[in-house]
């Protein structure tokens, strides 16, 4: 099986059209299920933040998988087939592996390096195992890429004074208008993004108030910075009592416009909510708007010592798990071909009972072990070298070479693989 991405990000298209391709947790969920009921998908993960909607599938086809996923997420989105396939990225087998491990390292974020897409990452593959879309290929990817974005995290200095969408918003705000400290923050909702929003404020010494349609859920928040609360039916009340609002909710029912804004106190919103919770038009009463679209135009690319040796330590772990992926699919072939050793030694020894039927048990035991002793012995060499020369991304198709030399059939390699034969 290969494995198969189509990403649809901030790299390839704008926010307005990821917006129409958000989902949230139980709707990827049901997108996951839909791909493994395709034709030529097996397994499939999917993962949406506010940046991105991205599919990896197992495929036993390119064309036919790349059909069947583009035409679920189509289908699911509202979205043409034709700009679909215009607006997204396309990654199989070892380009696959290596975008799920920078985007697990959050190296192909909006913010270079920020933390919190391991944890989106995480949690999109825990949906999709209680979904059952996930076996044995994509949870090993997975695996992997969350272990390679904690050393990027741990050993390499990208991911340095927890750099998020959060504090590269708050950034922008303070650089154009000043710091937190005595300002009153008022934010909505009360997911990750919005605790770390809260969090973050609070430390600059603002006074925060959270808001969420869940009011235990605000009161929990609130609490745990020492700010206050209040239920979303009280919005346009706390409006009047912030400087700054932060939105964080990603529902396609809250919408703040000017008419919400007008003759409050507010001079700078923050909306990090993809769809967006703020118009645009908030800006003709003089407010700072910090949003996705802002924070993508003044991103920073620059390729500093950090970036580089985090992407440095994504190719070696890129390189190490095609190679163990690679060994292990000569595996296969190896054990045919010892189990067509076996055969030949049990049709040997039927043989010479047949031509030598005086020899008794002990003697017949010695000559049996001794044909099986020179099968492996001839055997060993080759077996070992050839899972070691197929770890080499550049090696020649070894397995395929043992296939031709020892004639053997292709069936019986199918068969090790078989859930049949392993049960």
């Amino acid at each position: 099986m290969s494995i198969l991405a189509v990403s649809v990000s901030h790299r390839s298209t704008s926010m307005a059209r990821l917006a129409a391709l958000a989902l949230d947790p139980a709707t990827a969920g049901k997108l996951a299920q839909t791909l493994v009921g395709s034709e030529h998908i097996d397994e499939a993960v999917v993962l949406s933040t506010c940046n991105r909607t991205e599919l990896w599938v197992s495929v036993s086809r390119f064309h036919g998988g790349l059909d069947d996923a583009v035409l679920a997420l189509s289908d699911l989105a509202g979205e043409p087939v034709a700009d679909l396939r215009a607006m997204a990225r396309v990654f199989f087998d070892e380009g696959a592996v290596a975008h799920a491990f920078s985007v697990a390292s959050g190296l192909d974020s909006v913010v270079l390096g920020e933390s919190q897409i391991l944890g989106q990452v995480r949690g999109a593959l825990v949906v999709c195992q209680e979904q059952g879309t996930v076996g044995t290929v994509l949870n090993a990817l997975f695996q992997q890429a969350i272990r390679v974005g904690k050393r990027v995290q741990t050993e390499t200095g990208v991911a340095g004074a927890g750099r998020s969408l959060v504090t590269a918003a708050y950034d922008l705000l303070v650089e154009a208008q000043g710091d937190l400290e005595d300002r009153r923050v008022l934010v909505v909702g009360a997911g990750a993004m919005a605790g770390l929003a809260a969090r973050t404020a609070a430390a600059a010494g603002a006074h925060v108030t959270c808001v969420n349609r869940t009011l235990e859920r605000a009161q929990r928040l609130a609490d745990s910075v020492g700010g206050r609360a209040e239920p979303l039916s009280r919005l346009s009340v706390a409006l009047r009592e912030a400087d700054v609002v932060v939105t964080c909710t990603g529902a396609r029912s809250l919408h703040l416009d000017a008419d919400d804004f007008a003759g409050t106190p507010v001079t700078a919103a923050v909306d990090l909510a993809l769809p967006s919770d703020i118009s645009a038009d908030v800006t003709g009463l003089g407010i700072l708007l910090v949003n996705l679209d802002l924070l993508v135009a003044t991103r920073s690319e620059t390729a500093t010592p950090e970036v580089e040796a985090a992407r440095e330590l994504v190719r070696s772990e890129v390189r190490d798990f095609l190679g163990v992926r690679r060994a292990a699919a000569v595996a296969p072939t190896v054990v045919a071909l010892r189990s067509m050793a076996s055969q030949v030694v049990a049709a040997e020894m039927k043989r010479l009972d047949a031509r030598v039927p005086g020899l008794d048990d002990h003697e017949r035991g010695e000559v049996q072990r001794t044909m099986r002793r020179i099968a492996d012995k001839l055997l060993h060499s080759p077996t070992v070298r050839v899972q070691e020369l197929s770890a080499d991304p550049d090696a020649l198709d070894y397995a395929a070479a043992l296939r031709e030399l020892f004639a053997l059939d292709p069936q019986a390699v199918a068969a090790v693989m078989s859930p049949e034969t392993n049960a």
